[in-house]
């Protein structure tokens, strides 16, 4: 059936049209967007992509597009779409939730398949069992009958279903055929095959929820993993990625070139790192907080974290002579992290400014509180709580207690502050760790938490912020 008419993949719905294409197919994902917007200009081709993909699924879920600025505007303003892009999800016509998952295609798909269908798979023949093995991800297979392995691995199956494919065989025929009876293996898919590893891997725990996820989180990327942005998070220092043209649409074979160099040298330091190999075009900003341009030439750049999640890189060309060398030092310690930071300013205002060359000095060792602030320059509200915050240092000037503020885009912080928007701020006893600061940003809000909570009563302020009398 023609779904729409922006080629065979991706459809285009508008007013006239919408309630009865979208009541023609069990499972739609529609994304509202505008020409002008960038987000959606960015999107749309992550959508075509997995739109091609989603269309042949079992079950099928087709992917969609209205124009909320021409002939989808009634459409959009039912739905109560006010930012763009808006990916709704759509299920037997009606609207069934909004759409959380990530932008990437291989995520949008991996995050729809989970929304239809059963959790796990039935494999009811030879033939649905070769198709499931056969693609390009992961997949977790039950092989047997009705057991508690069976129960419990449905339960994880359904638990887990938004990230892994399941599937399971109580057919004879089939288990015959993989030589399985009462088991879970994992499977990876055959572009990431190589030497190093076993293709599939066989879960020998009991019937553990728990064993069974952990048995599934271990293994699920293999020794060297393809780190993609919607798996990114899935790896964890201490973490030694390869950044090159890694490409398993186009250059699998290009790409398996330097992983199996990779992988060679990996297999000697397995206990002390993960490690992955990804694309330098998907990551370039990852790549830049390394103090690193744009790679150019073939070979592998080489960045690792360690479990403190400092930072380092390989400086050398990529070999395996090169890499190993690289690795045995970072084991032992005795490369130098990088640290991305300003030049250590001159201190002439009321507020200390912290890079990351002084950060411990001003902040971590430093025999004061201290309040600080992580900013954007280009942020507004960090722009509007500037002069609050020098009036603040002028107030605290005499007082043991330091005002710091640190650009967070310039400077690398430390794991121990969880920056993730502008501006964020800390309160950092001088003998504790540092505390999220969430209350008010007007001057009588900062004084009198600091009051309260300051190492030793204010000079001039009382525990409750009231300002002592001066004596004459």
């Amino acid at each position: 059936m023609a779904v729409g008419a922006v080629g065979d993949d991706l459809a285009q719905f508008n007013d006239a049209d919408f309630d009865g294409k979208v009541a023609s197919h069990e499972t739609v994902l529609v994304m509202f967007y505008a020409p002008w917007c960038g987000h959606c200009k960015r999107l749309k081709p992550e959508f075509e992509k997995a739109a091609s993909t989603l269309k042949t699924n079992d079950p099928p879920v087709i992917l969609a597009k209205v124009d909320c600025t021409d002939d989808g505007k009634d459409t959009c303003g039912r739905f109560g779409v006010s930012g763009y892009p808006t990916l709704k999800i759509f299920k037997g016509g009606d609207l069934s939730s909004d759409y959380n998952g990530p932008r990437d295609a291989s995520g949008i798909v991996k995050y729809m398949r989970a929304q239809v269908g059963p959790a796990s798979k039935e494999l009811t023949s030879v033939e649905a069992a070769e198709a499931f093995l056969g693609a390009t991800e992961v997949g977790v297979v039950y092989f047997g009958g009705e057991t508690k392995l069976k129960d419990t691995f449905m339960k994880v199956a359904d638990k887990l279903r938004e990230s892994v494919r399941f599937g399971h065989s109580i057919n004879a025929e089939v288990n015959d055929k993989y030589g399985k009876k009462d088991v879970v293996v994992l499977y990876r898919p055959k572009h990431l095959s190589n030497k190093f590893e076993p293709d599939s891997v066989t879960f020998e725990g009991s019937p553990d929820k728990n064993e069974i996820e952990a048995f599934i989180k271990d293994n699920f990327h293999g020794l060297v993993g393809h780190r993609t942005q919607d798996t990114a998070q899935d790896f964890r220092p201490p973490l030694v990625v390869g950044y090159y043209n890694v490409d398993y649409v186009k250059n699998v074979k290009g790409t398996n070139y330097w992983r199996n160099r990779i992988l060679k040298v990996a297999l000697k330091f397995a206990d002390d790192f993960s490690f992955a190999v990804a694309s330098k075009d998907d990551f370039q900003h990852e790549i830049n907080e390394y103090g690193l341009d744009f790679i150019t030439g073939d070979k592998p750049v080489i960045c690792a974290r360690n479990a403190k999640s400092q930072k380092f890189v390989m400086q050398e060309d990529f070999s395996m002579e090169t890499f190993e060398a690289f690795l045995t030092q970072l084991k032992a310690g005795e490369i130098e992290p990088y640290l991305k930071s300003e030049e250590i300013p001159e201190q002439t205002g009321p507020v200390t400014i912290a890079v990351a060359k002084n950060f411990d000095e001003v902040v971590t060792n430093t025999e004061k509180d201290v309040l600080i602030e992580f900013y954007a320059p280009w942020c507004g509200h960090c722009k509007k709580l500037a002069p609050t915050f020098d009036e603040l240092g002028e107030k605290m000037k005499d007082e043991n207690v330091a005002i710091v503020k640190m650009d967070a885009t310039a400077n690398d912080v430390p794991s121990s502050f969880d920056v993730r928007g502008f501006p964020t701020l800390y309160w950092k006893p001088k003998n504790g760790s540092p505390v999220t600061y969430n209350g008010g940003r007007e001057l009588d809000d900062f004084i009198n938490y600091i009051a309260k909570e300051a190492s030793e009563e204010l000079k001039g302020y009382d525990r409750k912020g009231k300002a002592k009398k001066t004596e004459l």
